[in-house]
């Protein structure tokens, strides 16, 4: 049955109204992608070939923009997130776990660095953040050898140099390379797990 010409009317407007919004959101990903941690409505428009006034009516409602973005890029490193836990001796281990970390963090870096700009003003993005830190937090714990696990300071030190903002810090702050910066978090954790007394918690 043809639905009457009123609603396949409105059903149009709403369809592409959903085109321009998928092509608004994908248009910011590839503009933070490319470094641009707030992107201005004109480049928007631009990179998704739709009108201002289209990127205005949805940029209104940023909060689910910020959702689907992350969402999309959740998508993206679920796989990385969801791998087996690494086996061996705590040195195979523990550069397994580096390994996984890097190649996260290299993939949400743009990503991550443009959140903060809008944290304090997303729920969403807090709550994202939380999400994900504690997954990374649970990944680590659950990777380390017992011995360690039953050290909440060393715990705590293993998780700082672990975390992104450590990552950030070495790749933009002090400008290394990832090789370099690499090297730099290998030696840190090895410090750390050397530093620990064995059979001592």
């Amino acid at each position: 049955m043809t639905p009457p010409p009123g609603q396949q009317k409105q059903d149009g407007r709403r369809l592409r109204s959903e085109v321009s919004r998928r092509r608004i959101v994908e248009a910011m990903r590839e503009l933070i992608r490319e470094g641009a941690v707030a992107p201005r409505a004109e480049e928007v428009a631009a990179r998704a070939d739709v009108g201002l006034r289209s990127v205005f009516r949805h940029f209104d409602d940023m909060e689910s923009l910020y959702r689907e973005i992350a969402e999309a890029m959740l998508v993206e490193v679920t796989p990385m997130l969801n791998l087996p836990q690494p086996a061996g001796t705590t040195a195979e281990i523990v550069a397994e776990m580096i390994d996984r970390r890097i190649k996260l963090f290299e993939r949400i870096m743009p990503f991550r660095t443009a959140a903060d700009v809008h944290l304090h003003r997303s729920p969403f993005l807090l709550e994202d953040r939380l999400r994900m830190n504690e997954m990374l937090r649970k990944a680590m714990r659950s990777a380390l050898p017992a011995e360690f696990r039953k050290d909440r300071t060393l715990l705590d030190a293993l998780e700082a140099v672990f975390s992104f903002e450590f990552w950030r810090r070495l790749r933009w702050d002090q400008q290394l390379s990832p090789a370099q910066a690499r090297r730099t978090v290998e030696l840190a954790v090895s410090s750390l797990l050397d530093a620990k007394p064995r059979g001592k918690a």
